[in-house]
């Protein structure tokens, strides 16, 4: 079915602003950063959306899907239960030359920001979060019920540890801009999974 022009109008808005909330955060995203990247003016921008905030929200649950995208386009190119536990891995290493969304985590940067006046953001955030961890939790489960990965091992801590590893390493990459720090890290979150696996 044919989308209408108010459709295409705001799906082109989320699209243009969705690498500047990620990069800028709601509080530093301005009107005029909105009207120069879609090049409406505000007064198009808030006929499609009430406020900043309805903006703001569009626009992360955009680089969430687009975040989320990359991981399960990795993991859905396997089938073998340890090569899909390492697919929501490899994508952070820098061979893997992956399409992040610009500015890194949308989750881990909203929630940087969020506090409560921004209480919507850092809810929708923290969703994608619990929903990142449910993914791998169901695949380190799934693992262990077809005896490929140790039958003593704690699903949940060990989906929050690859988790916390593998945004440490994005982190260290905004910090250092070293390739190399941040592929070291990544390779202690490959070494998490696979400490995990059952030699065949």
């Amino acid at each position: 079915m044919k989308s209408s022009k108010t459709e295409r109008t705001r799906a082109h808005i989320i699209a243009a602003t969705a690498p500047i909330f990620n990069k800028k955060g709601y509080a530093g995203t301005s009107i005029t950063d909105l009207t120069e990247a879609t090049k409406l003016t505000s007064g198009s921008i808030y006929g499609n959306f009430a406020n900043k905030e309805e903006v703001a929200l569009a626009a992360l649950d955009y680089n969430m899907a687009c975040f989320c995208g990359v991981l399960h386009q990795e993991v859905n190119k396997h089938k073998n239960i340890r090569d899909r536990l390492l697919g929501y891995i490899k994508p952070f290493h820098s061979s893997a030359n992956s399409s992040f969304p610009v500015g890194g985590c949308p989750m881990v940067n909203t929630l940087t920001e969020a506090d409560d006046t921004l209480e919507p953001l850092r809810k929708k955030a923290a969703e994608g979060m619990l929903s990142w961890k449910q993914d791998l939790v169901k695949t380190i489960e799934q693992g262990i019920a077809e005896g490929v990965f140790k039958a003593d091992t704690d699903a949940g801590k060990t989906a929050m540890h690859i988790i916390a590893l593998c945004e440490f390493g994005t982190l260290m990459y905004s910090a250092t801009q070293s390739v190399k720090q941040t592929d070291e890290v990544v390779n202690m979150a490959i070494d998490v999974a696979k400490n995990i696996m059952i030699t065949p």
